[in-house]
């Protein structure tokens, strides 16, 4: 079996797991495989979409369970998630649609929401909307990226195109998280 039968076949769902654990990622290849037309952009980008609310809805639903343990209560106290939790306060609405575009606040936010009062309705919309164009945005940019290395280096064959792709998603997230770690304010163990 070769990796475009293979692609074809279980593409989606390994979006879809994919962003579900992961995020960008998975989303951004997405975005190259579809650019390949081995899978629709708008299949994969609803993959990741879907992948991406499924993923956060089951944090939340974790944090909303283990809330009342010792040692979540102790970790919400620790200062990065003091701090995370007063931004969740202050700006509820806004803080629950945008923290799947901050480096590093993706996995433990839904958590922490899920520790608060936040409704499940509230949650759960917001979530959903989010996603939605969270999924769009870096299924486009694979897209978008596909095409660019195809323009500059012409039809590489497949496993040469996603290896460059996965390679740049790698530098880029890299990149990210060096300069979130390099903020001045913000001390990290």
């Amino acid at each position: 079996m070769n990796i475009e039968l293979l692609i074809e076949n279980y593409g989606l769902p390994a979006i879809f797991l994919g962003t579900a654990f992961e995020g960008e990622t998975a989303a951004f290849l997405g975005g190259v495989i579809a650019h390949r037309g081995l899978l629709t952009y708008w299949a994969a980008s609803l993959a990741a979409s879907a992948g991406s609310f499924a993923g956060d809805q089951m944090w939340f639903f974790a944090g909303r369970y283990a809330a009342q343990w010792s040692f979540v209560r102790r970790l919400m106290e620790t200062p990065a998630l003091a701090r995370v939790t007063q931004l969740l306060e202050k700006y509820p609405t806004g803080f629950i649609f945008v923290f799947r575009f901050l480096v590093g606040l993706r996995t433990i936010s839904p958590i922490v929401i899920g520790t608060t009062r936040i409704s499940t309705q509230k949650f759960l919309v917001i979530n959903l909307v989010a996603a939605l164009v969270w999924g769009q945005l870096f299924t486009a940019l694979g897209y978008a990226f596909g095409h660019g290395i195809e323009q500059m280096l012409g039809r590489l064959p497949l496993h040469n195109h996603l290896l460059i792709a996965f390679a740049a998603a790698a530098i880029i997230a890299g990149a990210a998280l060096l300069l979130h770690r390099m903020k001045p304010g913000i001390r990290h163990p």
